[in-house]
């Protein structure tokens, strides 16, 4: 099947979800949630097969491998999206104009959503998951290393959802491994309404560069950690340690820390010995490298890298004059945190940087619907159109305006 009739499918099929009830939804959430707990042996299987013949290394296939532990926890993520509120529906405001007609701006699906992303086949039921609960149809286009994840878990949700008297065609897996096929995908307009890339800076300049249909970017991180003068030492290495080394190849891990001079001063080896005791590899500026010779020299490129391993930048500045617009400069809008006593220089730094999430005595990490209390994510968008952060269902919906009137016309 080609990729245009793919997407014409989920095209056909989106009137079925978007005008499903809340209950219809829930229905098809359990349904799937129970299909891949009972099909977990076979999509454990076809896994495997993924897993061994995946020449990327040992962190690109542990982020592919699935377990019945995992499969479990993408289960329950797909039932707590049942106690999530649909969106669809709801009425964002609602005034009476001077004509006396009331309008009303409501929550509406997009339509279609289209997902290219990389490597984790979770995301694949997690996409699912949220397009149910948002009325939304669906096209993935995974990555070739897991396509017979994707194959398994996409068949185990659709079987479940026709068993239970669900049209599932509103759910389309594109199997196409080319990156023509991928490119051909990303310009179907008029069948794919919105794409989501989530994955490389790669996969997303791709999707920037050659979609013909809107595109929701998502985040590259290259994070910050800013530990300001008055910082308590006690709380900056716990939370900077966790930012960097807790995950590191996920997007909302610290890639960038930027210090105080008169705090480095005082607590730089204190800093370093904590990182490296996390086998952090260190470079930095030349004031960096001065006060402690374990920090390698940095290259112009490193502060603006975002790194998916145990490696951090570090710049010296001479304070929040200087470091909000070097993060400004440097930072993709992702997650950015300062460590602060002071109220005033913390209240500046969330209102002057220009990122998606920002935060004050607290870790990046914290960049995550499940952490947002918005269930699952789609993904961080750090751009600002439409959605910006994490997002959940209310940022898979568009709105309209409703009118009514009574036999109003215009003069």
């Amino acid at each position: 099947m080609t990729i245009p009739e793919v997407c014409r499918l989920a095209k056909e099929g989106a009137h079925t979800i978007a005008y499903s009830t809340e209950e219809e939804k829930n229905k098809m959430l359990t349904l799937a949630a129970d299909a891949l707990i009972k099909d977990s042996a076979k999509i454990i299987a076809e896994n495997h097969e993924d897993v061994i013949t995946c020449t990327r290394g040992a962190q690109f296939q542990d982020r592919l491998m699935l377990n019945e532990q995992r499969i479990a926890g993408i289960a329950e993520g797909l039932k707590k999206l049942i106690a999530l509120p649909c969106p669809v529906g709801e009425v964002i405001e609602r005034h009476t104009a001077a004509s006396g007609i009331m309008i009303e701006r409501v929550r509406v699906p997009f339509g279609v959503i289209g997902i290219v992303y990389e490597s984790r086949p979770n995301v694949t039921a997690d996409a699912i998951g949220l397009c149910i609960k948002s009325g939304n149809a669906v096209v993935l286009r995974g990555s070739k290393d897991a396509l017979r994840s994707n194959i398994a878990i996409v068949t185990s949700i659709k079987e479940a959802l026709k068993a239970g008297g669900f049209d599932p065609s509103f759910i389309q897996l594109i199997t196409d491994k080319t990156r023509e096929g991928a490119r051909e995908f990303m310009r179907q307009k008029g069948l794919i309404d919105v794409l989501i890339p989530r994955g490389s800076k790669t996969l997303i300049d791709s999707a920037l560069e050659n979609a013909t249909v809107p595109v929701i970017e998502t985040g590259t991180g290259n994070c910050h950690i800013y530990l300001e003068q008055s910082a308590d030492i006690d709380k900056a290495i716990p939370i900077l340690i966790n930012a960097k080394t807790q995950r590191t190849s996920v997007c909302n891990a610290a890639e960038s820390l930027v210090i105080d001079r008169s705090f480095a001063e005082t607590h730089m080896k204190e800093i370093c010995d904590a990182l490296i005791e996390k086998q952090v590899e260190l470079v930095g500026d030349a004031e960096a490298c001065a006060l402690d010779d374990r920090i390698a020299p940095a290259s112009e490129e490193d502060f603006y890298t975002e790194y998916n391993a145990l490696k951090m930048s570090v710049k010296i500045v001479s304070g929040i004059d200087e470091a909000i617009p070097f993060i400004n400069e440097h930072s993709t809008s992702h997650s950015e945190a300062i460590v602060t006593e002071d109220d005033a220089a913390g209240e500046r730094f969330l209102r002057e940087i220009d990122s998606a999430c920002v935060y004050k005595n607290a870790s990046t990490r914290f960049s995550d619907g499940f952490e947002f209390g918005f269930g699952a994510e789609m993904g961080i968008s750090t751009q600002k159109l439409h959605a910006r952060g994490p997002m959940g269902l209310r940022e898979l919906t568009s709105y309209k305006f409703v009118i009514r009137g009574n036999g109003q016309t215009r003069a």
